[in-house]
């Protein structure tokens, strides 16, 4: 490249965006007349295979091994450009995630590209708030907030750090997370902000468009593709050096990235299910890292391994100085209503007083499943091998029971298919009947209504939004849902805060069963006690002398975790071991077993323990098998597995199963 900055070889090595495993890249083309601009992150329309598809430039070369007589040429250079640092990150997933450079690179590119190289002015921006940027004055910072702001300030002055900013509910979190923005925007960089959900944190984002007005730029699945288009290219542009969204935000084309925040990092949905099955906290510490950028991390229930591996900051105290509120732990053995004696009276309390409350049950719908009286069947779902869950429609349509896996939804039987027993059986609660059964307590009247918060009503565009933001403007009510109500809302006026069958998460099979029984209990308990009347929490379990419980009651994260890690480094799970993940799925159970079996003894890794293949329940309509490898080499782990897949990917491919890797499985 010594030719100088405009010079720029014939050839170009493009990743096309294909999602066949067995197709890997780079090919090599040769540049067109007037086609010299291209450079590493270009987007190009090329002929491939018989087809016309979009892929990306990855390298630029002089020479190639194929006869350059024999090199097609693209037909066009599309007008948006992702630049050397999406590509290098690109190829960095693929090999971490054990998936290829096409699959990462599609992750990357901008919304709703276009089929030729003639675009149009997008005439429907993102509708955002109304103040213009510091439109109020910032409060003042706590003692805890400035000593933890100064130690990111320095991590910023010294080019970098990867730190945790460990604050109880209500400690100024996000205050701290404006603070530190403020600063790389006046020193001339930018900035990501990732959110669990974007629909569910309205009050956050409000307030970072309040501070820095158009300099926010907004990215998330709910936008329309022009509106999602919009914010890219500000954001390419430089228009806008903010952006915020939930994982996919991760990858937002900022220049001179200085800080990258993960707000509530615990949260499980920053791990993307598709391939590459990535976890935007670890792409957030190699962006960092790749800027020479601070990775910041909050939480009031931060995961074992951020506090093994990050810097910790602490807020150990609300900045109102209000007190945690106390937590009460409800034994529900013996009780066969769902709720408890103390919780039907501290409802009515609330309802008389006109006040506010939360209740949590993390199970959605009417019932967990419809039996027959008569003959025992169960209704389970046609594609997969679980139960279906019941759900009621409004009227006039009728009740149907859906798959909560495939989507798989009919109508409620009227009989038995089986015995013609009209005898039917509901097991269970879920929070449609919970908000049934509250409103004819408590009435649900006008000044007293009820809402209700879960995946059901999420599902429907800003509709979350606009339930929280009822619920913050009412005078009195109750908010019913999901985790999703323990998600970081602020709500001052809420007394009483309710945790319905807590130990339901301890009966996972998973080994982060605990940590996630003690972040739901912790958030939830944080969203009450908030304001001048304080607050109550209630736990009902039936196992009240569980760990996490224990712990979440006391309000004593450093206890949990310090009980967890110990626990984790006796087992080898993260952070001290790795888990990698293999699933194989096809029509016929014996083409998923045969892929897998071949994978687990083909999986070499000294040390490690390669577990499986065992069977999986049938999801989808596909049978699945799966291979787990425990390893304390991680990268060994990892290239192992890759090289492990790459190899039976044209097997796999011609019967017709399919082999899905997924790193650090949530």
């Amino acid at each position: 490249m010594s030719a100088g900055r405009n010079f720029r070889p014939p050839i170009v090595r493009v990743e096309p965006l294909t999602r066949t495993r067995a197709v890997r890249g780079p090919f090599d083309y040769r540049l067109a007349a007037g086609q010299d601009a291209v450079e590493v992150g270009s987007v190009l329309r090329l002929p491939f295979g018989g087809r016309v598809m979009t892929g990306v430039v990855v390298e630029l070369a002089e020479h190639s091994a194929v006869d350059g007589d024999r090199l097609v040429e693209p037909q066009a250079v599309l007008p948006d450009n992702l630049g050397p640092d999406l590509v290098s990150l690109a190829l960095w997933m693929a090999q971490e995630y054990c998936s290829t450079p096409s699959r990462a690179l599609s992750l990357m590119l901008p919304p709703g590209l276009p089929r030729t190289t003639r675009t149009r002015a997008v005439t429907s921006p993102v509708a955002r708030s109304a103040l213009p940027a510091p439109s109020t004055p910032p409060p003042p910072l706590t003692d805890e907030q400035r000593a933890a702001l100064d130690e990111v300030l320095g991590a910023l002055d010294a080019g970098g750090g990867r730190l945790l900013l460990h604050g109880v509910t209500g400690s100024g979190k996000t205050e701290v997370y404006l603070r530190a923005v403020e600063s790389v925007l006046r020193a001339g960089r930018s900035a990501i902000v990732l959110v669990p959900e974007i629909g569910l944190t309205p009050l956050l984002l409000g307030r970072f468009q309040a501070r820095f007005g158009d300099q926010v730029a907004i990215l998330h699945s709910a936008l329309t593709g022009a509106e999602r288009r919009h914010e890219w290219r500000r954001l390419r542009s430089g228009q806008a050096r903010v952006a915020i969204g939930p994982r996919s935000a991760v990858f937002a084309p900022l220049a001179d990235l200085g800080l990258v925040i993960v707000d509530e990092e615990h949260d499980g949905s920053y791990k993307h299910e598709g391939d590459p099955r990535y976890d935007a906290r670890t792409v957030a510490e190699r962006r960092a890292t790749q800027h020479g950028a601070v990775l910041l991390c909050g939480s009031a229930t931060p995961r074992p391994e951020s506090v093994a591996t990050l810097t910790r900051l602490r807020l150990a105290k609300r900045v109102d100085g209000r007190p945690l509120p106390p937590v009460e732990v409800l034994d529900m053995r013996g009780l066969h209503h769902p709720l408890h004696p103390r919780t039907r009276l501290a409802l009515a309390d609330v309802h008389r007083a006109g006040g506010k409350a939360i209740v949590l049950l993390n199970r959605r719908g009417w019932s967990n499943f419809l039996t027959c009286r008569s003959c025992g069947r169960v209704w389970n779902c046609p594609n997969c091998e679980v139960a279906l869950v019941l759900h009621r429609a409004p009227a006039p349509h009728r009740n149907f029971v859906a798959c909560h896996h495939c989507g798989h939804r009919e109508p409620v039987p009227e009989r038995c298919g089986s015995c013609g027993s009209a005898a039917l059986a509901r097991h269970g609660a879920g929070t449609q009947r919970l908000e049934q059964e509250l409103t004819d307590a408590l009435g649900g009247e006008h000044d007293f209504p009820i809402w209700r918060l879960d995946a059901d009503v999420v599902a429907v565009r800003e509709r979350a939004a606009t339930t929280l933001s009822e619920f913050g403007r009412a005078r009195a009510g109750l908010l019913v849902g999901t985790q999703v109500v323990a998600k970081g809302h602020d709500f001052p006026d809420v007394t009483l805060a309710v945790v319905m069958d807590a130990d339901q998460t301890l009966r996972f099979p998973d080994f982060r069963a605990e940590e996630r029984t003690f972040a739901l209990v912790t958030q939830l308990a944080g969203r009450a006690g908030r304001g001048d009347a304080g607050g109550t929490v209630l736990v009902q379990t039936l196992a009240p002398e569980a760990r996490a419980i224990q712990f979440a009651a006391r309000h004593d994260s450093d206890g949990f975790l310090a009980g967890e890690l110990e626990r984790r480094r006796a087992l080898r799970y993260p952070p001290f071991g790795s888990l990698i993940r293999i699933v194989c799925a096809a029509l016929q159970a014996s083409d998923a077993l045969a892929i897998s079996t071949e994978l687990s003894k083909s999986i070499e890794v000294p040390g490690a323990s390669v577990l499986g293949p065992a069977p999986l329940f049938r999801l989808r309509g596909k049978a699945r098998s799966q291979v787990v490898i425990k390893s304390a080499d991680r990268r060994g782990a990892v290239s192992a597995v890759g090289r492990a897949v790459d190899a039976v990917a044209r097997d796999a491919a011609r019967r017709r199963v399919s082999v899905s890797v997924d790193v650090d499985p949530q």
